[in-house]
Order: C-alpha cells, then sequence, then structure tokens
C-alpha cells in the first residue's frame, strides 16, 4: 500500500511539473548590456536566459503578475512591475533572482521605464503633474517619477508624458515616444495625428526637446546605438512593426528587419549593439546587417493554474425565469443554467459548460427549459425536459436530458415559449424573428431582421400573445433606430405588421396584459429629455385592442364593485341552468387558477382602428423607469423608478387613485410576476429577489450554485467568442479587408501558453489590434482591496529637498481650503497623524485608504515661524482629478480674458454628454451673454453622444428682436448663441469629439484650430464577458457622409493647425489657445 502511494505522488508531481521547448507568448523581453543574458516575461513571472538560448531560469514565483523586466546598466540586477500588492508597484531584486525589494507605494499603477545610473530607477505612473504643467489633467498622461534602488521618496523627473526612456550613456539626453492621448497601444496599422513619435530631450538645465520621426503612423520603443550617435526603433512606415535605424536628425532611416504579418514588439539593446525583440510571441535577437535569429527557450516550471475549479457562488446571477407555479426559478450564473427553490437553497445545475448560456424560458407547463448556447461554431437553441413523469421540479429532478432544438450556421438566440407551449420563438442573426414548431420541427420567420438593428445582444423585445397568435414586438422599420415604436406582428408568417404607436418617440418594453385585450409599454414622450441627447424620463402607457376592456378599466371603484357583483350574479344563474346537474360538488368547489388552466384561450380581435384614442399614461410622474408589471385585474401597477439614487419599488392604485412607494433600493432589473400577481421576481446586483407585494417585503431567494470553473477553457470560448463578434458585428461587413479568418488561426496558437487575463488581455487586444479600427481592445479590471492614496488637494514644490511636504498651490474647493484654515502656499506639512514626514523618505503609505478619514496635519508656516495642527478630510485620486479638470479650465478661461481683454468668452466640452452640455449652454448663454465671440474648446474629449445638439446650440442666427417701449430685452432664437465662434481640437478628440468639430467644419459654423483629429466618429459596444473583469470594444455603428464614405479612418483637418511644444507645456503656455483668441478678436474686429 505504502509503494501504491508514492506511485500516486509520483504522477501527481509529473503531472504539474512540465517542459516546453517551444513556449509561446514571451513578452517585454530586455537584453542584458553584456548581451549575456536576457530577461523576460512568460505566464505572469520573470525568467531570463542565455543569449544563445537552452533552459530559461525562473526568478520570480510570486502568485502574482510580474511583469517588464529592466536591467540595471552594470547588468547586476533587475527592476519590474508587480500586482503582489493589488496594484502595480516597482520591485528590484538580484540578476539570480532571490526576494525583491519593492521600491514604490502609491495605489496608482507604476511601471520601470529605464534606469538612469546604477542606484536610481526611472518610472511611469499618473499621479499629478507639475503646478506649471499646462497639459490636460488625464490619467492617460502618466509622468516620469525616479526613485532609488534602496527606495524611499519618488521624485518627479518629468511632467511630460514620455514612454519607453532610453538614457544614453553619458546620462545627458534621453530618447522616447510621445503619448498625445487615448487610442489602444496594440491597435496596427492606422495613420493619424494620434500616433507616437520619436522625441530626443536634452538633460541640460532648461531641457530642450526635439522632434525627429515625422511618419504619420507609429514610430515608438527608441534605443541607443553603441555609439550614441543614432538610435533603432520600431515603426510601421513600410508595413508591419520592424526594426529601422536614424541618426538624430531623423533624415536617414534604415530597415533593419524585415517580418511581416505580426509586429516587433518590445524592442531593447546591449551595449554592443545586439538587438532583441519579441515577434510572434517567440524572442529574436539581431545586429545592423545581419538576419535575425530565433532564440531556442525551453521552460521547465510548476502548472500553477488547476485545469478545473469548484466553486460554490451564492451572487452573480444575471438572467431569471420564474415557473410557472412561482415554486422555481432559472438563472445564469458565470454562463451556466441553473434552477433553485423559491424556499430553499437547493440548487440544481442544468448546464456545465465553459461555454455560454443566456437567455432562459420556461415552458407553460413548467416541465421544460429553453435556453440560447454558444457552442460550437455560433449560438444556438437547446432545450432541457424532466424524463420522469412524477417530477415536477427541476430542482429536485431525477432525469433531465438536453436536446438541440436550432442550431444551424446562424445566431439563433433569446428563445421564448409560446403559451400553448407548442412553439418557440427565438430571433436569427439577432434581428429577424422567428418560430420553430415543437412537434414538425418546422420554421418560419414572423418578421424580418432589416425592421430592427441590435446594438448589444439582448437588446431586442418581443412578447407572445396570450392565444399564441400574434407578436409584440419593438419597431424601427425603415431609418428609425433613434425611436423606436411597437409593432403587432402576425404568429403564422404571413408578414402582417401593423404600427401601433407610430409617436416618434422612444418606444419600448411591450407586455400583453387583461387576457390580450390591452398593452403597456414604456415611452419618453412625455418625461423631462435630456439637455442634449442623452435619454429622458419615461412613463409607463397602456393601450387598449378592446373597447370594452377600455371602458371597463376607466370605471370608478364603485361603478367597477357593481358591475362585479353583475358578473357575478350572472356566472351563478349559468351555472343553475347547467345540464350536468350530478356534478360532483367538489368539483364545482374547484380552485379559480386550476380551472383557468383547463380554459381554451380563445382568440384574440383587435379594434385598432381608434386604438390612439384609448391610450392612458398609467404613471403619475416621469422617472428613470425600470420594468413594470400590471396586476391581472388590471387594478394596480408595480414599477421599478430611479428619482434618487437607485431604483425603488412603486404601487400605483388605479381606484384609490393613489400612488406609494413600496420598497427602497429593490433594483432596475426585468420583473416577473407569478400567475396570481401576489408575488414579483427579479435580479438584482447578482442577487434573485422575491418581492412579496401584500406585505411590501423583499426576500432574497438564496442560491447555492456549484459551479466548475475551467480557466483555461472559459479563455478558449472568450477568444471564440470575442472573434465571432467581430465576424458578426464589425461596421465594415469586409472587416477593412484583412484576413480575419487567418488572424484567429494565428493567434489561437498561444492561447495555451496564457494562464492570466493580463496576458489573455493583450493577446485579444493584439487580434483586435489588427482590424485597424478604434473603440476596440480588450480590458481587465482586476479586483483589488488595496487601500487607494488619498489626496490632500495641494500641489508641492518639487525643488524643495528638505523634511515635509512644502505647499506650491493649493487646489481650490480642496480639503485644504475650510474657510477658518490656516494652511497657506508656502507651508510646510511635517507630519501626518503624528508620523514624520523625513527628507527623502516615502510619505505615501501615510495617506493609504484615507480617503474620507479625518487625519492631523502638523504644519509649519515659515513665514510666521508658526506651527500648528490641523484635522483635513483627504479625498480620492478621483476627486481630485476632478478638481484637477476645474483648475484647468478656469486657467484657460483666465489666459482667454486677459489676452482679449475681456471680449472673448471660453468653455470647455468635457465629454459629449448631458452634464457637459448643461454646463456649455449654461456658460455660453449666461457668463458668456455679453462675450463678441466665444473660444469653444473640444480638446480631450473622449466622446459620447452630441455632435447635433452643439452644432444646432452654435448655429443660431437671429430673426427678430424683442423691444417693449424701445428697450432691448432679448432676441430669438433666445436659447442658441448668436455671434462668432471657433473651436479647438487635438489629436486626442476621440469617438464624438471628432464627430461633432466634423458636424461643425462641415456645415460651415465657423474655424476649426488646433491639431488634426483622428477618424474615430464610430459608435461601440463594450460587451462584458461571462469573466465580468473582461470586456471588449467592437466598432458597430459607422457614420458615413453624405458622399458615401465612412468618417472611421477619416481625419479631420484643422482651418488652422499649431500645436502646443512641450517646451511652452511645461512652462504654462497654450499655443492653442492663443492662436483661438487671435483668430477670435481678428473676427470682431472686422
Amino acid at each position: 500500500m505504502k509503494k501504491l502511494l508514492v506511485l500516486t505522488s509520483a504522477l501527481l508531481f509529473a503531472g504539474s511539473v512540465f517542459a516546453e521547448n517551444d513556449p509561446l507568448w514571451m513578452r517585454y523581453p530586455a537584453i542584458s548590456p553584456n548581451g549575456a543574458t536576457i530577461a523576460f516575461t512568460y505566464k505572469g513571472d520573470i525568467y531570463t536566459v542565455p543569449v544563445s538560448g537552452g533552459k530559461a531560469t525562473q526568478l520570480t514565483t510570486h502568485p502574482a503578475h510580474d511583469t517588464r523586466p529592466v536591467w540595471s546598466p552594470n547588468g547586476s540586477r533587475i527592476a519590474f512591475a508587480s500586482d503582489r500588492n493589488g496594484n502595480f508597484d516597482v520591485f528590484i531584486m538580484d540578476k539570480d533572482g532571490g526576494v525583491p525589494k519593492q521600491l514604490t507605494t502609491h495605489s496608482a499603477n507604476e511601471y520601470p521605464e529605464t534606469f538612469s545610473n546604477n542606484n536610481e530607477i526611472l518610472y511611469s505612473a499618473s499621479i499629478q503633474q507639475d503646478a506649471k504643467d499646462s497639459q490636460f489633467p488625464s490619467g492617460t498622461f502618466s509622468q516620469i517619477y525616479q526613485v532609488s534602488t534602496e527606495g524611499g521618496r519618488p521624485v518627479l523627473f518629468s511632467s511630460l508624458a514620455m514612454q519607453n526612456l532610453s538614457v544614453n550613456k553619458n546620462g545627458d539626453k534621453i530618447l522616447y515616444n510621445d503619448i498625445k492621448g487615448y487610442e489602444d497601444p496594440w491597435r496596427k496599422h492606422h495613420q493619424s495625428s494620434i500616433t507616437r513619435d520619436i522625441w530626443l530631450c536634452s538633460l541640460d538645465k532648461g531641457r530642450t526637446f526635439k522632434k525627429i520621426t515625422t511618419f504619420r503612423g507609429e514610430d515608438r520603443n527608441p534605443v541607443w546605438t553603441a555609439d550614441g550617435n543614432a538610435f533603432y526603433y520600431l515603426t510601421e512606415e513600410k508595413g508591419s512593426f520592424n526594426i529601422f535605424k536614424n541618426d538624430l536628425t531623423g533624415k536617414s532611416d534604415k530597415q533593419i528587419t524585415q517580418h511581416t504579418t505580426h509586429p516587433v514588439r518590445f524592442l531593447t539593446s546591449d551595449n554592443n549593439g545586439k538587438l532583441c525583440y519579441s515577434y510572434d510571441g517567440e524572442i529574436y535577437t539581431v545586429k545592423e546587417d545581419s538576419q535575425p535569429a530565433k532564440v531556442n527557450i525551453q521552460i521547465v516550471s510548476d502548472q500553477t493554474e488547476n485545469d478545473l475549479i469548484h466553486r460554490l457562488m451564492s451572487s452573480g446571477a444575471t438572467d431569471i425565469a420564474v415557473a410557472p407555479g412561482g415554486k422555481e426559478v432559472a438563472f445564469i450564473v458565470r454562463g451556466d443554467v441553473y434552477v433553485t427553490s423559491v424556499e430553499y437553497e437547493t440548487t440544481r445545475q442544468i448546464t456545465d459548460t465553459p461555454q455560454q448560456e443566456r437567455n432562459i424560458d420556461f415552458s407553460p407547463d413548467g416541465r421544460s427549459l429553453v435556453y440560447s448556447a454558444e457552442r460550437g461554431e455560433t449560438w444556438g437553441i437547446y432545450q432541457s425536459c424532466l424524463v420522469r413523469k412524477d417530477d415536477k421540479y427541476f430542482t429536485y429532478a431525477q432525469e433531465i436530458k438536453e436536446e438541440p432544438l436550432v442550431v444551424t450556421d446562424k445566431t439563433s438566440f433569446q428563445p421564448s415559449y409560446s403559451p400553448d407551449g407548442k412553439e418557440v420563438a427565438f430571433l436569427e442573426d439577432r434581428t429577424t424573428l422567428r418560430v420553430i414548431n415543437l412537434k414538425s420541427k418546422q420554421v418560419r420567420t414572423v418578421l424580418d431582421g432589416k425592421f430592427n438593428y441590435s446594438y448589444s445582444d439582448g437588446d431586442q423585445d418581443y412578447k407572445w400573445s396570450p392565444d399564441s397568435k400574434w407578436f409584440l414586438v419593438e419597431y424601427i422599420a425603415i431609418g428609425g433606430w433613434n425611436n423606436k415604436d411597437i409593432a403587432l406582428v402576425k404568429a403564422d408568417g404571413s408578414g402582417e405588421v401593423t404600427n401601433l404607436t407610430e409617436s416618434g418617440y422612444s418606444d419600448g418594453n411591450p407586455k400583453w396584459v387583461l387576457d390580450g385585450k390591452a398593452m403597456i409599454w414604456s415611452s419618453d414622450r412625455a418625461g423631462y429629455r435630456s439637455h442634449g441627447s442623452w435619454g429622458s424620463q419615461a412613463d409607463t402607457y397602456i393601450m387598449f385592442f378592446d373597447g370594452e376592456a377600455y371602458d371597463k378599466f376607466r370605471l370608478s371603484k364603485e361603478e367597477l364593485a357593481l358591475t362585479e357583483d353583475k358578473e357575478k350574479d350572472e356566472k351563478k344563474d349559468d351555472k343553475d341552468k347547467s345540464k350536468d346537474k350530478k356534478a360532483d360538488k367538489k368539483k364545482e368547489d374547484t380552485k379559480d387558477d386550476e380551472k383557468e388552466k383547463d380554459k381554451p384561450v380563445d382568440p384574440l380581435k383587435f379594434d385598432l382602428e381608434n386604438r390612439k384614442d384609448r391610450i392612458i399614461r398609467l404613471t403619475i410622474n416621469s422617472s428613470n423607469l425600470g420594468d413594470a408589471v400590471l396586476t391581472p385585474k388590471g387594478d394596480k401597477l408595480y414599477y421599478c423608478a430611479a428619482f434618487e439614487k437607485g431604483y425603488d419599488l412603486w404601487e400605483r392604485n388605479f381606484k384609490e387613485n393613489s400612488t406609494k412607494l413600496l420598497i427602497k433600493g429593490v433594483g432596475g432589473g426585468s420583473m416577473f410576476a407569478d400567475k396570481k400577481g401576489e408575488n414579483l421576481f427579479l435580479v438584482s446586483g447578482g442577487k434573485l429577489k422575491k418581492v412579496e407585494i401584500k406585505d411590501s417585503k423583499t426576500k432574497d431567494i438564496d442560491f447555492k450554485a456549484e459551479f466548475s470553473y475551467r480557466p483555461a477553457k472559459e479563455r478558449e470560448y472568450i477568444f471564440n467568442h470575442t472573434w465571432r463578434q467581430v465576424e458578426d458585428k464589425f461596421y465594415d461587413p469586409t472587416i477593412h479587408g484583412i484576413d480575419w479568418k487567418g488572424y484567429k488561426t494565428a493567434y489561437n496558437r498561444f492561447l495555451p501558453h496564457i494562464n492570466n487575463n493580463y496576458d489573455f488581455q493583450e493577446m485579444l487586444s493584439e487580434m483586435l489590434g489588427e482590424l485597424n479600427g478604434s473603440h476596440t481592445g480588450a480590458r481587465y479590471r482586476p479586483s483589488s482591496s488595496t487601500p487607494a492614496t488619498a489626496c490632500l488637494g495641494a500641489f508641492y514644490d518639487n525643488k524643495y529637498d528638505g523634511d515635509g511636504l512644502k505647499i506650491e498651490e493649493i487646489i481650490a474647493k480642496g480639503p485644504l481650503t475650510k474657510a477658518d484654515t490656516q494652511i497657506k502656499e508656502g507651508c510646510i506639512i511635517e507630519k501626518i497623524n503624528d508620523t514624520p514626514i523625513k527628507k527623502g523618505v516615502d510619505y505615501y503609505p501615510l495617506l493609504g485608504g484615507k480617503a474620507g478619514k479625518k487625519v492631523l496635519l502638523s504644519v509649519y508656516n515659515p513665514t510666521t515661524g508658526k506651527r500648528f495642527e490641523e484635522q483635513v478630510k483627504p479625498i480620492s485620486y478621483g476627486e481630485q482629478s476632478n478638481l484637477l479638470y476645474k483648475r484647468w479650465v478656469e486657467n484657460c478661461r483666465k489666459k482667454v480674458d486677459d489676452l482679449s481683454g475681456g471680449k472673448i468668452g471660453y468653455v470647455h466640452v468635457r465629454g459629449m454628454n448631458s452634464e457637459s452640455f448643461r454646463e456649455v449652454y449654461s456658460e455660453l448663454l449666461g457668463r458668456c451673454r455679453n462675450k463678441e465671440a466665444v473660444i469653444v474648446d473640444t480638446r480631450h474629449n473622449g466622446g459620447g453622444w452630441l455632435h447635433d445638439d452643439l452644432a444646432t446650440l452654435l448655429s443660431g442666427k437671429e430673426y427678430q428682436r424683442f423691444e417693449p417701449r424701445g428697450q432691448y430685452i432679448g432676441s430669438d432664437p433666445y436659447n442658441k448663441w448668436l455671434k462668432p465662434s471657433c473651436v479647438l481640437v487635438c489629436e486626442d478628440n476621440y469617438s464624438n469629439a471628432h464627430g461633432f468639430p466634423w458636424v461643425y467644419k462641415t456645415l460651415g459654423i465657423g474655424k476649426l484650430i488646433g491639431a488634426p483629429v483622428p477618424g474615430t466618429m464610430t459608435a461601440v459596444w463594450w460587451e462584458t464577458q461571462i469573466d465580468p473583469s473582461l470586456v471588449f470594444g467592437i466598432p458597430q455603428v459607422g457614420v458615413k457622409d453624405m458622399k458615401g464614405n465612412y468618417l472611421e479612418n477619416q481625419e479631420l483637418e484643422p482651418d488652422i493647425e499649431i500645436y502646443n511644444t512641450p517646451e511652452s507645456q511645461l512652462k504654462g503656455e497654450d499655443h492653442q489657445l492663443e492662436e483661438a483668441v487671435k483668430v477670435m478678436l481678428q473676427t470682431v474686429n472686422k
């Protein structure tokens, strides 16, 4: 027996330690200064390997993600980034490994760039720029900090955003590539103003900057040649990224490598001109005028990720379906189908796949479940049924059988049983409504897909009628994407369609009520509209298809009671006259709901001619409306509405003419009622909830879902799903003419070599980057419990070298601006919570987790010589970022006032959303009302949807004046800007911030001033994956000009092209703004 145990242990060990002779997806290679060793990242750890190849040595083994190794100039140590504290910090270790030393502590991500010397490291982090820097305050523009290899207080090295720094041997010059704004770093082949260029920075007293490369595409990752007179870099000038050489004038380029298909990444160099880089997941070296050599690497390591992990899930639910009896509910967790008892925690797993299931529905008899699943090559419809007749519930069933219902080469999902249980409706290619007959398996089309558009999966809505012969559907007809209607469609496939609402407003969420004699739906026709194209408040309405039902609904409480009494008497008379007088009395007393079960549903009849005269608004106050449910009798409406924070459940009693709040914070998901209308069910915050209406109580439906987590299989599914989504939904059906299928094969081979979401996110982004499209790439959002570093709301003097923090500027409205504060600019903060801030000592840990909590500051005022203490409440990084934005806007406004003598107004458009539009509207027609012209600054705007609103606002033409008794009091149009304007733009305008300036220029409203704007006017859907920490973007709604050209990748040229230089930015100057003032003064002085 003992020998058997030993053998078993050996087999287990053999299964967990494995050797790879051809590892792939080796990233961030860095060659040592002497050219002997290469450090690189593989599966979240740092390895080294001889430059000649061979067996790699694993230097880090921590479960965290370790990446981006950087060699010290003498080759004795390696700096790297690790998230072992929740965010990426800079660590350093011996070149042979050992326990690494943490050098940085701020909660922002910090990544090593290079060593400035053997004892100091330059690293990037987005924390806070210099007080004089006029750069727009954004996390996109990180700073460069310097920290000792022994740790301590970081020093701001450069407020200017720099990437891929390379210091020359003398330490007096730096090569770097710039970053002008947002674009996915893994995007390929694009040429626009946003792409990176190579710059030379001379580290003299004043620091001078010289732009070296001018290619309109990507130039990045410079490294010095051995003699220091030239440099190597990566560029797409001749197709894919390759290594080029150039001199410091930028006029003598030479191609070094000739790779095709895939990009060269992560260029480094030793002291003798040997270059090291990554290509197609492998590592290569090359010397000028030689052929590249692949470094053959073998890796022996432990398998750190289990193939199968069993988890017990009690939250994370998404879709929900309620069984007809209301005693069990089906739901989705992490892409699998489960059913749980409403009263107990007992939970049954229905599907167990690494792929995704969604859109569940119970059959009318409760013995079948239908759902969609993405298996094989596409989405299909599947059905699971109870096999044994004596089983009543899925939760406790002894045997469940699954069968495919609709599996073709076309996407099919969102299934729904007909009320008679004979058919299942579903959506094909996301918008075509089709029906399959469960007996004959015949499939028919009910509504052609051209009458709808699916922006995000699951956004289409349709409902079977009670008699199973009709559908209510959302309907855009031709061109009505922005104002959906509700249509009535015949289910027999005849194509008969009646647009019921025809409102011009947004109508949605239709539901049959009152046994099919009416429908309720939501509409924004009476709601307050967003000041800008960002939605509006909505109400629930009812439309009657039957005049008698309409009349009955409008009866008063008294009239309804008399009518119901009369109906009861008539039913009693009918029973007395029954021929079957021998019927058992017990049978006569059968419950109403059992009678209803056996009662056949009469075919519906519609009186549609005067339907618009039979519309009633059911909600009293418009709101941000969630779902709504009308009781079977039609006497009460239950609806979710958000008036303040979160969605609350409300009850509208029509007979009492009352509205009351039932439950706070119930959530805004879809609601499902049981047959009697006594209980509502919904998903909120990943939890299943049951709302007992009578007692106004909310009860969690607890579940324990056994989930089989297969990390590698799940990543494989997400990879294939991502590829398919692009194939199905990318705005250009030719996918920009690329070999998208070929790229699937090319990137699929990396999957076995990836065991974490950082690498997986980069691999997905590399594949999506082949599209050369905006709004794409993958994002990984890891959860972190690390206490965030709080902010005191001040700029510190970066030249001060003593103990404490010397305040250079106090940020307006920050923690240090209390009315009774003694803290002033020039004061020195000596202690935080009695801990001294010593010279050279890192103080960030003293502010860890302190946002919103009082801290005690010990302060010294050098001017008065006084020391004092004050309690302040630090703010979060996000809160301070908002204050810095307001500071930037105010500085711009003051510059315009000063330069124009108060004649010219200024307003910045922060985002293309309602809040920003309100601010612009207020500024234009308020503060700027008596200005002679205005500068509308859209620089660094990330987009949204305001192009028409802003263009309309700025295109006003005066056509009449109001002058009672000769006094001018206003003009028409009163709600538009009537004077000259110009628009400031830059490389960092994105999405709708490209769209609005394009509209402004196309309509000839005024001049564009600044830098060219990349062509990114395309609408995106960012889709969350079954692993909710992963999302990716699909640019899917392309915008065309009137010549039929897509605006995507169509760069917008300003009327006046002007740039801000690094020197001017660091001095606080803004040449673009100055030029705008000059142009506006010339305009008003004509």
